[in-house]
Parts: structure tokens; sequence; C-alpha cells
């Protein structure tokens, strides 16, 4: 077992990371050591991460210790890049948290100068040009080979021509010089993507009432409900973020199954969703930032009300789907929705209500004629035995399922159903690429089935006989 990470203490002491436990207790006895748990450390990036979206909308991950921060036309409200970089401090240092920081031109100049800069430089070139050669994050064998060819430092390796350190350390090397020094682009990914539209209020003292926080979510709302009607359309899924000033960030997502630009109707859902959490809302020491994004947006135009009033049902039936959706959960409210297959397991999909319903024609039976397909079917089919039919390929005359025989009294079929040809495999007896022979049954006590064999003779040997459904 190895030191993953120690604290001040113990680094005072001589020990270090990677160093081997047994060798750490023998120098210090007491050593209290705690096992690594590297996806809580994850979740703990992300949460801080989660905190720092109150500076900027693009923040990186850089594990397992790191985030980037694109800061470009962000510094405004703290007074300069230094002074958003000494609040960040002093924020973390509140929850014991020790950081080390630096602005850079390039998300890889800034981690290399926060992560390996000791003494302060006259500019941002000076300062990466002095820093080691350990700051390019090669391979252990490449990062020794360069100290004893006398590269110590970035600038070193800068001042020699880049083909010859390609030749001999390879274009990684290279690359990373030259993102180190800004001449080759280095995209930032952020965690999260910024939202079409963003409302926010900051606030010059926390705010410790949670009443006054849902009131100012609501002006917010409003705020970008007026924005929303300027461009025509209507928010679809919205999400409201609490920045508490201990840096935590209590979060709410909301979702309508139709764009909606009604206040009352967003806060509503809002409040639904409050009151379906576990723990209530706690403000802490206050929040000192209330933001609300409208994460997805749709074209939104004017409704014509039907004169039988079918369209004010339509809108209470969805308001009712979004109450429901967002108290319960959005996966337990669903709605089946056709798909274009003649599969009958496959021909509809059971999808979260609160998704935009398209219009869709179900199949219908003819006036006068019973349904082609029964309500319930079974998933999966159902094998019944002991059939017997008066030819091979004939509809069945007796069978036995769950230990009941069925005398067949009346019968309608067959319906051929053959495998979609573009799924299937070589070979008859592939699972799923057997033709299906589907029959209406009544038996003499009026109990109505529909089954089917799997497979013809000329496909398998001996076919299947299985209860897709019940009729009514």
């Amino acid at each position: 077992m190895r030191i993953a990470a120690c604290c001040p203490a113990a680094a005072a002491l001589g020990l270090a990371p990677d160093m081997m436990l047994a060798d750490a207790r023998a120098r210090v006895p007491d050593l209290i050591g705690v096992a690594h748990a590297p996806y809580a450390d994850h979740e703990w990036l992300e949460a801080l991460a989660d905190g720092c979206g109150r500076y900027t909308p693009a923040v990186a991950l850089d594990p397992p210790d790191g985030l980037v921060l694109d800061i470009a036309g962000c510094t405004h409200p703290f007074g300069g890049e230094r002074a958003l970089g000494v609040e960040i401090e002093a924020r973390l240092a509140r929850r014991g948290i020790l950081v080390r920081w630096a602005c850079g031109e390039t998300p890889d100049a800034a981690r290399a100068l926060s992560r390996f800069q000791t003494a302060a430089a006259p500019d941002e070139d000076a300062a990466i040009r002095r820093l080691p050669v350990a700051a390019l994050e090669l391979d252990d064998e490449a990062t020794t080979a360069l100290g004893r060819a006398g590269l110590k430092t970035v600038g070193d390796l800068a001042a020699r021509p880049l083909a010859m350190i390609a030749a001999r350390f390879g274009g990684a090397a290279v690359t990373r010089i030259r993102r180190i020094l800004g001449e080759e682009e280095s995209p930032l990914i952020p965690r999260v993507i910024a939202p079409p539209m963003r409302a926010e209020r900051r606030f010059a003292e926390p705010v410790a009432r949670t009443d006054f926080a849902l009131e100012v979510l609501g002006e917010l709302a409003g705020e970008a409900m007026n924005a929303l009607a300027q461009a025509g359309e209507g928010g679809r899924r919205f999400e409201a973020r609490f920045f508490r000033s201990d840096g935590q960030v209590l979060r709410l997502a909301i979702e309508t199954g139709q764009p909606s630009r009604d206040v009352k109707v967003i806060l509503r859902l809002f409040r639904e969703r409050i009151d379906s959490l576990a723990d209530p809302i706690d403000p802490g020491f206050g929040f000192d930032l209330i933001r609300l994004d409208v994460a997805v947006a749709e074209p939104l135009g004017a409704s014509q009300l039907k004169l039988e009033g079918g369209a004010v049902a339509e809108v209470e039936v969805a308001v009712l789907i979004d109450r429901l959706s967002t108290r319960l959960g959005r996966g337990r409210v669903r709605r089946f929705v056709p798909r274009d297959t003649h599969i009958p397991e496959q021909a509809e999909l059971l999808l979260p209500a609160a998704e935009a319903a398209k219009p869709a024609a179900w199949p219908e039976p003819e006036a006068g004629e019973p349904p082609l397909r029964p309500i319930h079917l079974f998933d999966p089919p159902q094998p019944i035995d002991h059939v017997v039919s008066d030819t091979p390929d004939g509809p069945p005359l007796r069978f036995r399922w769950r230990r009941t025989l069925h005398e067949v009294a009346r019968m309608e079929g067959p319906e051929r159903i053959a495998p979609e040809w573009w799924r299937r495999r070589e070979g008859a007896n592939a699972k799923g690429g057997l033709t299906r022979d589907y029959y209406r049954i009544e038996d003499v006590r009026g109990r109505r089935f529909w089954i089917f064999r799997h497979g013809l003779y000329d496909e398998v040997e001996q076919p299947g006989w299985y209860v897709h459904g019940l009729f009514a």
C-alpha cells in the first residue's frame, strides 16, 4: 500500500505521496491513515466545480485535484483577475481547502503556472519559460533524459529546434511546449454547456430567508419569460441554482410537456418540486447568488382556442402531467408512443409524459370488427404445450396453458408476421429470426387468447407455441 496524499503536517515530517505505507509508519509510528476513496474525491471536485459556476459558466475538471476556469469577460464584477483569484482563495480557505491558482492565456499555461511556479516573474511569458521541464508532464523517462541533456526549463526547450525535440522525445513533447507557450490552441471543454437563456441576481449580503429567495426566483422567471416572448419561444426545461455563501450549490430542475411562458405555472412547478424533496431547502449562512437557466427552449406561437373548448382541455391535461411528473418523478408518469414496426412487442414505447407529444395515428379496427391486437401483451410470451392441430401448419384445436387444458371453440387466422429482413441473421434457427403465425382463439368457456406458432416446419424441426396476449 502506498500513500496517495498527505497533509501538511505529514509532509513536514518527510512523508510524500507514492511512499510505501510501511515505510511511512516506520518513520512516524503514530501516523493516522485513511483509505483512499477516488470516487469520493471526484464527487468533491464536482461539487467545487458547481460552486465555481458563480464566477463563470465555463468550468472544466482537471482531475484529480484541479479546476480550469475560463474567466474571459467574467472578471469585471469582482474587480479584475487578481481580485477574482483572491476571492476564490478566501472562499475555499473558509472550508479548509488550500488553493494554488494562476492565470494564463491558455488552459495549459494556467495549469502549468499554478502547479509548478515557485517565484514571481515580470510577465507571463517569462514565468512560463522559467518553469521546470516537469511542467510538461511527460513520462518519467523523458523528463529524466531532458535533465541529463542539460535542458532544465521550458525556456531551454523552446530555444532548441522543435524538430530535434520531436525526433528524440516524440511529437507529444512538442505539442506540450507549443500549448504552454500559447503557440497552439488548447481548447477547454467545459463540463456544463451554457444554456441559451439565463437570468441571475447577486446580493451584496447573503439572503437567509427561503421565502425571499423564492420571490427572487419569481422575478427571474418574469425576466426569462419576457426574453422568451421577444424571441417567440417558450421554455421546456428550467434549472434554478441557489449558491450558498459557504460554496454549496442547491439545484432544482423542472420540465414542461409543452413550451411555456407562464410565470405562475413555472413557480407552481418549482414549489411542487421543493415539496417533493426529502430535505427542505437550507439557506445555511445565506444565498449570495440565485440563477435561473432556460436549458431547453422551443418555438411558441399564439394558440387559437376552439369554440367547443377542446384546446382548453388539452392545456389542462398538459398542466396536470407537468405537476405529476414534477412531484412523482420524470420517469413515473409515462405515455405510449407508437413505432413504425410490424413486430407486436416493439410497436409501442413507454416514454416520459413530460416529453413533447407529437400527433401520432394509432391503428384502429374496422367498424364492427373485433380488435386485431389484445390490450395486454405478455413480456416475454408465455409458452404453451400439448398443442393439437389438424395439420402440421394448421390452427390449434387444443392446448395446455398454466396447467389448464383449453378446447378451441372458435379460431381466426393465421396472421403471418415475418421478422424484419434487415435484422435477420444467418440461419433460420437464429433467435428472433423465425416466422410467426398468430391466431385469435376462443375456448369453450369464452376465454379469448392471442397465440402464435414460432417458426414454420421448413425453418425449424419442432416449432414452439406461445400465448402472447389476452383479449377482454
